[in-house]
């Protein structure tokens, strides 16, 4: 273990945490970032929501001109997947643990991110049919790119019901399927659907398979081809270790944080779709660089920053 700790460990490297990482590298601290490579941002096929990219930029690529800046100021960043957080009452310290032995720091951000639930398919399918745009899972990102298009939505509830209605904003041809056994929807929501003429058909959805261009869905009802397929099925949070640390989780499962982002445990920040927001990419931006200047002003507290 290294006798002198660290300013700031950066658990996550999607846009949130590096974009914490250039801001904490800028301000001449000492950070570390360790991702574990799972990100969703790497795996979006092109953005055209990231202002400053007329013609759109993929995921991979803006990760990687981030990385690079972060590591131009100074930045580490080590792959890793951190499976253990916990804080030392004496010293106050944080020390994590990832593989290659315990690392302290004197905070921490988690930019943890969270995982969407993925339709009943071959892995390798799905990752070929998101790359290709037959399946998406932001209807605020892409919905675009759908416009007037034969789309799907796999969903339930007032979740699926709601992502349908949206992307109705962009095309007529919206059919909402049950991923279970029937369509689970109050009789306001069906009020929505039908004033908005989606389609609706009962599940289970058993499997999906693409073709060239389109993308089927086998339900109990038969099989429906759609151009694109989004899966309405909610997403896990990776909220395991602030849960070590003792932080405060929302209803939902999300770090809660103040305006600052500061969790409840002092010493800990949170920021990017861990967090309750909009799971953008500019939205992770903005507190990234919140997060990151509220850790600075809040070490300068303990100890002046001074060179």
């Amino acid at each position: 273990m290294d006798d002198k700790p660290l300013d700031c460990l950066v658990i996550g490297a999607g846009p949130a945490g590096l974009t914490a990482a250039i801001y904490l590298a800028r301000f001449h601290l000492d950070i570390l970032v360790v991702d574990s490579g799972k990100g969703r941002a790497a795996m979006i096929p092109c953005t055209h929501n990231h202002a400053g990219y007329p013609d759109g930029i993929s995921g991979k690529e803006l990760i990687g001109l981030m990385r690079e800046q972060a590591q131009r100021h100074g930045a580490k960043i080590v792959d890793g997947c951190v499976s253990r957080l916990h804080r030392d009452e004496q010293s106050g310290l944080f020390e994590a643990e990832w593989g290659s032995g315990p690392m302290r720091a004197r905070s921490v951000l988690l930019a943890t991110g969270v995982t969407n639930r993925r339709p009943p398919m071959d892995e390798a399918l799905h990752d070929d049919a998101l790359a290709r745009g037959l399946i998406r899972y932001c209807p605020i990102c892409d919905g675009y790119e759908v416009t007037d298009k034969k789309v799907g939505v796999l969903g339930s509830g007032r979740n699926g019901v709601a992502e349908a209605v949206f992307l109705r904003g962009y095309t007529a041809d919206v059919t909402l399927i049950a991923p279970d056994k029937a369509l689970n929807v109050s009789s306001v929501d069906r009020l929505a659907l039908d004033g908005a003429g989606i389609e609706t058909v009962d599940g289970p959805a058993e499997a999906v398979a693409i073709a060239e261009d389109s993308i089927t869905v086998d339900t109990a009802e038969g099989h429906f081809t759609f151009d694109t397929v989004y899966p309405a099925l909610g997403s896990d949070v990776h909220a395991q270790l602030a849960e070590m640390v003792g932080a405060r989780l929302g209803d939902d499962g999300c770090v809660g944080v103040d305006a600052h982002m500061r969790t409840s445990v002092d010493g800990v920040y949170a920021a990017g779709d861990l967090v309750i927001g909009l799971d953008q990419i500019s939205n992770a931006m903005g507190q990234g660089g919140v997060a990151a200047t509220t850790i600075r002003n809040d070490l300068a507290k303990e100890r002046p920053l001074l060179r």
